[in-house]
């Protein structure tokens, strides 16, 4: 029983396997996937379920919607006129918001902050906020950059870069 269970894991591995390679040759030959896979957090399996669900970004007027729209934006109730923030509302396409929350995960590990413009930023939060509301916070900035991205029709490049 437990070679078959080890068979069967290999031919699921293999499968899955093709299915990521398969994936990528997408990401690779459309033009929207290519340019987003240029921001920083987003690979080809987030730029694939951005395209796939917003498709070129142009049902949205500004990146604030798509963040709302993925379900990356605070919740809000008010009682005589104080707004409180509560947690996200979760709205929207779940794998798309898990894909950019992962990316943001990434990004909150791997990116050398002194080098990029998010940097300094990511540090502030970090002082200030508890992890898991830092990610939800970069994975809306990512939201907002891949809208930017994908409605502009032009590969992403750091404001540091862009300024020189």
């Amino acid at each position: 029983m437990v070679d078959r269970l080890h068979a069967h894991w290999k031919i699921l591995e293999e499968a899955i396997n093709e299915h990521t390679r398969w994936i990528e040759l997408v990401a690779r030959q459309h033009e929207h996937c290519r340019r987003l896979v240029t921001i920083p957090g987003i690979g080809p399996l987030g730029a694939t379920a951005l395209v796939a669900a917003i498709g070129n970004g142009a049902a949205f007027k500004r990146g604030r919607e798509v963040a709302a729209w993925l379900g990356l934006v605070p919740r809000q109730q008010s009682t005589g006129g104080r707004p409180t923030l509560l947690g996200i509302h979760k709205r929207g396409n779940p794998y798309v918001r898990r894909q950019l929350i992962h990316g943001a995960r990434s990004l909150l590990t791997h990116l050398h902050r002194k080098d990029h413009e998010l940097g300094p930023r990511m540090m502030q939060l970090e002082q200030r906020a508890h992890k898991n509301v830092v990610r939800v916070a970069v994975a809306n900035k990512l939201a907002r950059i891949a809208w930017a991205v994908l409605s502009r029709g032009d590969v992403y490049r750091p404001a540091s870069a862009a300024a020189m």
